[in-house]
């Protein structure tokens, strides 16, 4: 699927000739395969897929994908090796994003969702108990992150008995960088910071928890498969207060705007393309459906999609025409 070395060799080629004619033509002027970035986690996978369905059936271009942390996707983003970034998480990365911007390296298309939630969970059980399980509320008085202090021993690390553990993100992710702060802020030092080795890894330590019917607290963020499947709650923070926030990350973290992104030179190279993204809207709600949906069937981000379109074809068919419309219906 990749098609990489045959762009970059033709882009060659063509500033040859235009060295040779004299022609003006650049790059930006045509392209054949659009790339998606891949910087780990689902939602950007099943939107990748949905935007690509349409835009191979309905539009004629290949697609392809690259993969990589966020801060590296967003580099290739930038740099236009990648056109497309369905989930931008502007607050996570805001600097980078104003400048690449300003820059007149990426442009915002359009905004994906904002109705999203991301800060430090725990199965309601823990609070709550299940009494269908046989569970008994483990830490009832448990609701905000600072009161996690009292409970170490609850969620004790393995590896240093003495103290708790609280799963934070991995280290490529863009909220790494607010997570470890947290635990200074409300003065949790009897807490260790775990980063687990990848987004599958921090999935499997909540889900074997959860299974076991264990206590577990850790970072997570919504829409994801995670918060669709398992009843789970975000503990309390301060609210949101900016200055305190860029101070040591003391308060919840906000709902981020999350665009749909584009290499400067896309709206040129593929103008319809940009047209629908241009469309493109979600929300929460309807990314969290294709997630439940791909994990409750084992299904693959392709397949989530493609559910996902006949489902909710209220929503797509308004952005595009008809003709790409029935051509994507054709096809899945």
């Amino acid at each position: 699927m990749c098609k990489k070395l045959t762009i970059l060799v033709s882009v060659m080629l063509l500033s040859v000739l235009a060295a040779c004619s004299g022609s003006a033509e650049s790059e930006s002027d045509s392209i054949e395969t659009i790339t998606f970035s891949d910087a780990g986690w689902d939602s950007q996978r099943v939107h990748n897929e949905i935007a690509g369905t349409i835009i191979e059936n309905g539009f004629d271009y290949e697609t392809d994908v690259t993969t990589g942390s966020s801060p590296a996707v967003v580099q290739g983003l930038r740099q236009g090796d990648i056109q497309v970034m369905m989930e931008f998480w502007v607050d996570n990365m805001q600097e980078e994003y104003d400048e690449a911007i300003e820059k007149n390296e990426i442009k915002e298309a359009s905004v994906n969702f904002d109705d999203n939630k991301q800060g430090y969970w725990v199965p309601t059980y823990v609070i709550e108990g299940d009494e269908e399980r046989g569970i008994e509320p483990m830490a009832p008085d448990l609701k905000t992150v600072a009161d996690l202090k009292k409970y170490p021993e609850l969620f004790q690390d393995p590896e240093d008995p003495d103290k708790g553990r609280v799963y934070g993100s991995p280290s490529g992710f863009a909220a790494d960088k607010m997570l470890e702060p947290k635990l200074d802020a409300y003065n949790l030092d009897n807490f260790n910071y775990f980063r687990p080795g990848s987004s599958a890894g921090l999935a499997t330590s909540l889900a074997d928890a959860y299974e076991a019917g264990e206590a577990w607290v850790g970072y997570y963020w919504s829409p994801t498969w995670v918060t669709s499947v398992f009843d789970i709650t975000l503990l309390e923070e301060p609210e949101y207060n900016e200055e305190q926030f860029k101070e040591n990350y003391g308060t919840e973290i906000p709902p981020t705007k999350v665009t749909v992104a584009v290499h400067s030179d896309f709206p040129d190279q593929a103008p319809e393309v940009y047209d629908f993204l241009e469309n493109y809207e979600t929300s929460n709600k309807l990314t969290q459906s294709a997630l439940g949906y791909m994990k409750e069937n084992e299904a693959s981000a392709e397949e989530a999609a493609h559910w996902w379109l006949k489902e909710h074809e209220d929503v797509w068919t308004e952005w595009v025409s008809e003709d790409v419309v029935t051509k994507v219906k054709d096809a899945i």
